[in-house]
């Protein structure tokens, strides 16, 4: 199955949880926005005091918190796409392309700059 399949697959299967709970009216971009911006802090508690290599390193059971924790961030992201009628797969294809043009591989190549100071 195709990246994009999986995603409709997972759009769809959000839908239908929704649905059988009558939540569709508290998934106003609004609420959903500011549950992804939560579900982002709470996979950045996991990393907070850790050192570089610490975070790189995690323990099985960390990991295993965090692959949760990034599954409630990728849940809301699709959901709200999903509300705002926007395709998150084509939209994701253009900003990676946008983002080439910004940051070409001969300029960008080792450096965190950002793409007007290249």
């Amino acid at each position: 199955m195709s990246e994009r399949d999986q995603l409709l697959v997972l759009r769809d299967a959000l839908r239908a949880f929704a649905a059988e709970r009558d939540w569709e009216r508290f998934h106003t971009p609004k609420n959903l926005a500011m549950a992804l911006a939560g579900e982002a802090g709470e996979v950045i508690e996991h990393f907070q005091w850790l050192s570089a290599d610490e975070s790189a390193n995690l323990s099985e059971a960390r990991r295993a918190e965090v692959a949760l924790e990034l599954a409630d961030v990728l849940l809301y992201l699709v959901r709200l796409a999903d509300v705002l009628d926007i395709d998150l797969g084509e939209a994701a294809q253009r900003k990676l392309a946008l983002n080439a043009g910004r940051y070409p591989a001969d300029k960008a190549r080792g450096r965190s700059d950002k793409y007007d100071k290249l």
